[in-house]
């Protein structure tokens, strides 16, 4: 809560001088302090922000004097002026009146006389009460989030923790505007994220409501109170106002009306007004950096032996070949065999508990390596992540390679869809060799395409994928979620999607049709059913719009390549 000019005037001790607002500005200013001077160069003690209460004996002088005083005032920054009237002056001078509306500073007349000391013993009392209210708020919230850093509090109970703080509704998205985690308060859901897309584009991320998630240099999200509607509008009266009282009868007196102090009550605002919103977001959005780069590092704690013989083998501590083939013949890997690098990627639904999530993984090595037992065969294998596992295939030299590998994958993959809680499972693999030391460096372009096979679209199951099964759209599938793509994909594309919304045409569409053509501009035309000039027209005002050249092959490039990476992004609710 920020103490108004206006919560002062409205105080008891000073209605109790029939204030009078006699001209100047805003009755809004913020109050810092109240300070009591009769000096005529008191400017010169002062920071700003202060309400001067004076009996008016600067202002007895000569006009010269009276405006000097004024704009030395004005200059100092001071939040308004209250003049005593009886002492120095029985009623302002018309040089004050026209000297203040010029500075916009507010000067107020008492009519009666009042004790300076109860006026400011009140206000300081209630500034002082504030800043502590302050301090305590900062350290609940200080201590809330950094208990939620420290127990690796999930993305959804740090943005319902926020919400709940500021009793507002707050949506967590990445960069191109999917919601990753929302809590709703005083709406639904569905209202809340009813053309979601559509709102939180036209916000810019200066806006008091929006605040950056990530690292500076690396922003991968953004948190957002609800923007503002029409019916979360609250209508109020603006206390003192613009208008002047004439006099203590028929005129309004300065601070009457119906006026909710600034930060009280339901009256409230969540924007850029209110420091407590802006100290939440904040905590919330370094909280949420915190998570995701945990949750990034968190993985591969419990290796037992053959995890440690293939790190060893990856990351070149083992650089003898027969010492590599023994120590997986100890660990029961057939000698003399081909072998392959295999990486089996699974999609499931996420666990927040950190026991459950390693109970699942065990799960995961178990039900593949039974697997490889089924098809006869031997493996090293090891849990790169949660969701993943890499292996060393071992297969005969005799027989035909594909088939042996169709055996082995088919088993693997029956066996990890046994294990409760995964909704897919694919397996990229990567060149063989008779080379234990070569395949375990293969592993990372194995883990590569099953993560990109499991990015795409699921079609006809396949035991296994080889890097010619990937192409352009499968590269994009893997890289999709990085923040460099999506903002990459943003800034093709993005003032051609905001012109789309605020004018509702369809000029995207037009642009993706150019690029699936090769830029035929005669199959253009006939495919959207319109004439050529109609069809040049689009075109134009499509290059005018992002400022491109449509007959540059670079161009056309990065926006087919935009337009790729945002067909593969979920649509936004």
């Amino acid at each position: 809560m920020h103490l108004s000019v206006a919560d002062v005037v409205a105080m008891p001790v000073v209605q109790a001088g029939q204030p009078e607002l006699a001209g100047g500005g805003s009755l809004d200013r913020p109050v810092r302090w109240v300070h009591v001077s009769e000096l005529p160069d008191v400017a010169e003690l002062l920071v700003g922000r202060e309400l001067i209460l004076t009996t008016g004996q600067a202002l007895a002088g000569s006009d010269a004097a009276t405006v000097a005083y004024l704009e030395s005032l004005a200059a100092a920054g001071v939040s308004g002026l209250v003049v005593e009237l009886g002492t120095y002056v029985r009623r302002l001078p018309p040089v004050v009146v026209r000297t203040a509306d010029r500075l916009g500073l507010p000067v107020i007349a008492l009519h009666r006389v009042v004790r300076f000391v109860e006026i400011t013993e009140a206000v300081h009392r209630v500034i002082v009460a504030d800043q502590y209210a302050e301090l305590e708020f900062a350290r609940t919230v200080h201590e809330t989030f950094t208990a939620l850093s420290v127990r690796r509090a999930s993305l959804a109970e740090i943005v319902k923790t926020a919400a709940g703080m500021l009793d507002t509704s707050i949506v967590l998205e990445d960069l191109t505007h999917r919601v990753l985690a929302l809590t709703a308060r005083h709406t639904t859901t569905p209202a809340l994220l009813d053309h979601w897309e559509t709102t939180s584009r036209l916000l810019p991320d200066t806006d008091p409501n929006v605040v950056p998630v990530g690292p500076h240099t690396q922003r991968w999200g953004r948190l957002i109170l609800r923007p503002p509607t029409a019916g979360d509008v609250r209508s109020g009266s603006n206390g003192g106002g613009d208008g002047r009282s004439a006099g203590a009868g028929g005129g309004r007196s300065a601070g009457s009306g119906d006026r909710r102090s600034a930060g009280g009550g339901e009256g409230r605002s969540v924007g850029g007004g209110n420091a407590r919103a802006r100290m939440v977001l904040e905590r919330a959005a370094q909280t949420l950096t915190l998570h995701r780069m945990v949750e990034r590092d968190r993985f591969g704690l419990h290796r037992q032996a053959q995890t440690g013989l293939i790190d060893d083998m990856v990351t070149g501590r083992v650089t003898d070949e027969r010492e590599a083939a023994a120590l997986a013949a100890a660990l029961g890997l057939a000698r003399r065999a081909r072998y392959v690098p295999l990486a089996v990627d699974i999609a499931a639904a996420a666990e927040s508990d950190p026991v459950a999530q390693q109970r699942r993984t065990a799960a995961l090595l178990d039900a593949t390596l039974h697997g490889v037992a089924l098809a006869k065969a031997t493996a090293l294998a090891a849990p790169d992540h949660g969701t993943r596992i890499t292996l060393v295939l071992a297969i005969s030299r005799t027989g035909d390679l594909d088939t042996a590998l169709t055996t082995a994958c088919s088993a693997i993959l029956a066996e990890i869809r046994r294990v409760p809680g995964v909704d897919r499972a694919v397996i990229g693999t990567a060149a063989e060799s008779d080379s234990l030391l070569d395949t375990a460096r293969e592993l990372a372009q194995a883990a590569h395409v099953a993560e990109v096979a499991l990015s795409l679209a699921p079609s006809t199951p396949r035991p296994f994928y080889r890097s010619g099964d990937i192409r352009l759209r499968g590269l994009l599938s893997l890289i999709r979620d990085e923040p460099g793509v999506q903002r990459f994909a943003e800034t093709e594309l993005s003032a051609l999607l905001r012109h789309d919304i605020r004018n509702s045409t369809d000029l995207t569409p037009t642009l993706r049709s150019f690029l699936d053509l090769a830029g035929n501009k005669t199959e253009l035309a006939k495919r959207l059913n319109i004439s050529r000039p109609t069809l040049y027209d689009r075109l134009s005002r499509i290059e005018r719009i992002l400022a491109i050249d449509l007959d540059n092959g670079e161009t056309r490039t990065s926006l087919h390549t935009a337009l790729l990476i945002r067909d593969l992004l979920p649509t936004p609710r």
